[in-house]
């Protein structure tokens, strides 16, 4: 039977928040659903635009809008300077098409990830005064730490207002203006907002501000589907204010209502907006507009989300399109290296780590990335490119279940001991892993050069010289941390009722709710009767199961199934799963999306 926890274990109607109760009476699945996810009433659930927070209670947002209102009305140039993810793409789209709209004199600027690196650095400073010789600097996406680039640009008389909302601890930079749920000093209940959330919000308020003065302005909620996915994309907490953003975007792409470069971007994709789901920001369109950041400019994938004329919106999702397939290739590449380097270390001892070097190509520093005890894994190679060690650091997170970082040459025509290497990291659950970065940088504060990011991701430059303590240093941190957390939980809602086994219930629950980071997509678990299976290439297992008091089979397919825990004589399986709906040839049935599987020993 398969270890799992379940995430609310009440059964009975009578046992939920009282709230709830009368939505159990309709369906005790979704009412269970929503108990387990924290939900004590309804009214958590409501997805009207009147719900969101008030953008009042953002520190620094007031004086943010009086100075871009101020910029608009006296023709003041205000360049917007974004960051080079989804996120960041979303944000300056989103900055860019309100102050249009608003009559502001704007341009935009997003660093090249491999000439200038992240944020409002003294080197974009100089590169916008050079071509755009800004009045005002906005940033979106990033900011919070750039302390030389604010003073860079006040040399220079410019005004700077920062939109960001990773996360600090140390004092805001003495822009005019900060805007940033996670600064110190802001009260905004909700810390989930991500970059585009956050330029959402000021100009919800700048628009308002200018509504009520007579003057021009624009309904920004208009531009919610670049809200939608921007949060999904940057992976945003899903608390209820997201979730209400989400919800709105997602329905303005459904009804066609959204910029022609995501309706191109679905086009590339053969993707039907009016099937969308949430999920699908995320796996469908982000790496699309992040493959511009990876591979080559974000202007590319802003541009995407700009464009007013079909065909143009269609040629850069074309161009978009090959960059993701190119980042695919690569990313392949360098997860297959990153998979034997971890192999190998797993077996390897001391004595035979030449050996291993002579089998795999790698860089000194590799060879000690995986500490003994298995706490995390920490890689470095001269040729990787830095545009995918992020998705690397996640692929290794989820098939190790380890706290991954991945490091690739700043320039790989550099790559001496003080040359600069960068760092992406990703994280489980009960390690912070940008808190655990800054507790390397406390203790050994000649080891990193830069760092930043979130509980899940972070980012980091150290210099390669440095490879080697930063992964002593860091395993010291992982070292201190209790054993349970490095333990993966496996979460079920619980198994379903027989009546939830059909088409309409798996379509009214993907549409229940926004599902996603902190508001986790439903997962069940059950006993089958296994009635009949094949493997699809090799790799792919495809099962027809009888369920209690379910009068017809249950299809399910379990891709890249591990082989070691079938066995061919199962006469009964216990199944972790999601509810799926497979469609072929134009007819729709149920399928179940097999998570983990253990056959069920005969007595």
């Amino acid at each position: 039977m398969l270890n799992l926890t379940p995430r609310y274990t009440s059964t009975r109607i009578d046992e939920l928040p009282t709230a709830l109760q009368p939505l159990a009476a309709q369906s005790l699945t979704l009412a269970r659903l929503y108990a387990g996810r924290g939900i004590t009433d309804p009214d958590e659930l409501e997805t009207g635009l009147s719900g969101l927070l008030p953008a009042e209670m953002l520190h620094g947002v007031t004086e943010a809008v009086r100075l871009l209102d101020i910029a608009i009305d006296d023709g003041q140039r205000i360049l917007i300077v974004g960051d080079f993810d989804c996120d960041g793409a979303t944000s300056t789209a989103l900055m860019m098409r309100a102050l249009t709209k608003m009559g502001a004199v704007v341009d935009f600027l997003v660093p090249d990830r491999f000439k200038y690196g992240y944020g409002l650095t003294p080197e974009i400073v100089e590169l916008g005064i050079e071509t755009c010789r800004p009045d005002v600097i906005v940033t979106v996406d990033n900011g919070i730490s750039s302390h030389e680039g604010v003073a860079r640009a006040q040399a220079d008389g410019i005004t700077v207002i920062i939109t960001d909302h990773h996360l600090t601890t140390k004092q805001t930079p003495p822009a005019e203006a900060v805007v940033n749920p996670n600064q110190l000093d802001c009260d905004f209940t909700s810390k989930a907002l991500v970059g585009v959330g956050v330029a959402f919000y000021v100009l919800g308020r700048l628009a308002k501000l200018r509504r009520e003065a007579g003057k021009s302005t624009v309904q920004v909620s208009q531009y919610l589907d670049l809200v939608a996915l921007g949060t999904i994309a940057d992976v945003g907490v899903l608390d209820k204010n997201n979730r209400i953003l989400v919800h709105h975007g997602l329905n303005a792409i459904r009804q066609g209502r959204c910029c022609l470069g995501i309706l191109a971007l679905l086009e590339q994709a053969g993707r039907d907006p009016k099937q969308l789901h949430a999920q699908d920001f995320g796996f469908v369109l982000g790496p699309r507009i992040n493959a511009a950041g990876r591979m080559d400019n974000m202007r590319i994938g802003i541009e995407c989300l700009l464009t007013e004329d079909w065909s143009t919106a269609q040629r850069l999702a074309q161009e978009l399109e090959q960059l993701n397939r190119t980042r695919r290739q690569v990313e392949g590449e360098m997860r297959t290296q990153a998979d034997n380097i971890v192999e190998a270390l797993a077996v390897e001892t001391d004595n035979d780590i030449d050996k291993a070097s002579d089998v795999i190509t790698q860089s000194k520093p590799a060879k000690k990335a995986v500490n003994g005890a298995k706490r995390s894994i920490v890689l470095y190679q001269d040729d990787w490119h830095q545009g995918v060690i992020g998705i690397v650091a996640g692929r290794l997170k989820e098939s190790h279940y380890l706290p991954s970082i991945v490091f690739a040459p700043a320039d790989t025509a550099r790559t001496g001991d003080e040359d600069a290497i960068k760092g992406s990291a990703r994280s489980i659950a009960g390690v912070h892993v940008r808190d655990a970065i800054e507790q390397v940088a406390e203790r050994y504060p000649e080891l990193i050069t830069h760092f930043g990011g979130h509980a899940m991701a972070a980012g980091l430059t150290i210099k390669r010289g440095n490879f080697d303590g930063f992964v002593t240093a860091f395993d010291e941190v992982m070292a201190e941390m209790n054993d349970d957390v490095f333990a993966e939980q496996k979460f079920t809602d619980g198994e379903l009722q027989a009546s939830d086994f059909s088409l309409w219930f798996a379509e009214h629950l993907a549409d229940a709710s926004i599902w996603g980071h902190g508001f986790a997509p439903p997962i069940f678990d059950g006993i089958f009767e296994v009635l009949s299976f094949k493997v699809l290439k090799d790799k792919h297992l495809k099962l027809s199961l009888r369920y209690p008091d379910v009068q017809y089979p249950i299809e399910a397919i379990y891709f890249n199934f591990d082989s070691d825990v079938w066995d061919y004589r199962a006469e009964q399986v216990h199944l972790l799963f999601q509810l799926d709906i497979n469609e072929w040839n134009g007819k729709q049935s149920l399928q179940l999306m097999v998570k983990d599987l253990a056959v069920v020993e005969q007595s």
